[in-house]
């Protein structure tokens, strides 16, 4: 299974409509990379961990919070950066697992390049998710427009018969 690490606060600072949610509020724009995160997730099958920076929060501790089965939140303790363990969880992975790192830091995506890791910056995975999100809807598409989906499928039926009702007394056939 694909591994794959995404160092948060670089990809919000990346992608246009993220930065726009972060000029509101820091929290939107987390939550809003989570829920992007979720769909890519899910739809790959890939085991998900989006990193955020807690690094000048004072007393803060590791917390991970497992978000589905495949999509994990980690906000790193105080005085460690997203980079510091993104490199700790590559390397406890070892090559045994195929791993993505996501970060456009340069430094970063030669570290974890050397432990086996493939790098791939912020918008170079913004386009994939735009891809993703781009199958998805012709898969939704697909699957809907080769169905018929009748109007009496589609209408509660005490609705319907009501309209039963209403057109025997008409005689509409």
């Amino acid at each position: 299974m694909r591994n794959v690490f995404v160092d948060g606060y670089n990809v919000i600072n990346s992608w246009p409509e993220l930065i726009k949610m972060k000029d509101y509020s820091f929290e939107s724009a987390r939550q809003g990379l989570i829920d992007i995160l979720t769909s890519y997730a899910a739809f790959n099958g890939y085991k998900v961990f989006v990193i955020f920076d807690a690094q000048f929060v004072q007393g803060s501790i590791e917390k991970c919070e497992k978000i589905t089965s495949n999509l994990s939140v980690v906000f790193t303790k105080e005085g460690e950066t997203a980079d510091a363990y993104i490199e700790r969880a590559v390397n406890n992975i070892g090559r045994r697992n195929e791993v993505f790192v996501v970060t456009s830091d340069n430094l970063e995506q030669q570290l974890v390049f050397q432990r086996g890791a493939v790098r791939m910056s912020s918008l170079e995975f913004y386009n994939e998710i735009k891809s993703m999100n781009h199958k998805i809807r012709n898969k939704i598409h697909v699957n809907y427009s080769d169905k018929k989906h009748p109007l009496e499928d589609r209408i509660d039926k005490e609705i319907l018969d009501k309209l039963e009702k209403i057109r025997k007394k008409a005689k509409i056939y």
